[in-house]
């Protein structure tokens, strides 16, 4: 890895739709750009990379018009930026706290997702040129 690559460390904390919308825009806005990527996902930001979870989160209320215009832009499905996000080298690191404190497991979640600390995301981070928290 050349030392004048770019890092983006993106915290996910939040888990509706369209906290999961910004969070994967950002990291794959970033990933094309060639930066290393890598997200934390946290309390409810885990439910974004749970299995089946791109499916079944929700926009927070009073913001279902947005899944009009995300129809009407042809804005991919969470599970396909996903998808786009993992193929571009984007890192996810699942927040062992909290897969603890809610009983979960790395068979909870999707492919591709590194279990680790905040100390593991620390590492990422401490050489970031952005950090970003939703």
């Amino acid at each position: 890895m050349a030392d004048d690559k770019r890092r983006v460390a993106i915290i996910a904390s939040q888990g509706s739709l369209d906290a999961a919308y910004k969070v994967l825009n950002i990291a794959t806005a970033a990933a094309a750009t060639d930066a290393e990527v890598a997200i934390f996902f946290t309390f409810e930001g885990l439910n974004i990379i749970r299995k089946g979870g791109a499916e079944a989160l929700t926009m927070g209320p009073g913001k279902e018009h947005w899944m009009e215009g995300f129809q009407r832009a042809n804005v991919p499905s969470v599970a396909e930026l996903l998808e786009v996000a993992k193929e571009s080298g984007v890192k996810f690191i699942g927040c062992q706290m909290t897969m603890d404190v809610m009983g979960l497991t790395k068979d909870d979640f999707i492919d591709g997702v590194e279990v680790g600390g905040a100390v593991t995301f620390l590492d990422f981070a401490y050489d970031a040129d952005v950090t970003v928290t939703f």
